[in-house]
């Protein structure tokens, strides 16, 4: 177990998806080893699924970026120690030309 308490960065989730959320990341490293990333993401993932549908992801790691589309009231991101988790659930938004923009920016 990583020691330390959770500091939550953002979140639109309801107070208790967000206890779930702290409760299985502690489950989770409870059981494997900070190393193991993939595995802790797994954990938490299936248990998000098994509790509130399907669809969620996972990110579990000590350096990452990202840029996700979610489901409104589904996404937080918090750390415990050095370990940063992302869990969401993802969307299917309509489609943006992004590649126009970045053209716009290059110019």
């Amino acid at each position: 177990m990583l020691e330390g308490k959770a500091v939550i960065g953002e979140t639109d989730m309801l107070q208790t998806m967000q206890e779930d959320a702290l409760q299985l990341a502690a489950k989770a490293l409870d059981f494997f080893d900070v190393t193991e990333a993939t595995d802790i993401a797994r954990v938490i993932k299936q248990e998000f699924d098994a509790m509130y549908g399907g669809g969620w992801q996972c990110i579990v790691g000590t350096d990452f970026g990202s840029f996700v589309t979610h489901c409104y009231g589904s996404f937080i991101h918090f750390s415990i120690g050095s370990l940063s988790i992302l869990l969401f659930r993802g969307s299917t938004a309509p489609e943006i030309d992004n590649f126009s923009t970045l053209e716009s920016v290059k110019a």
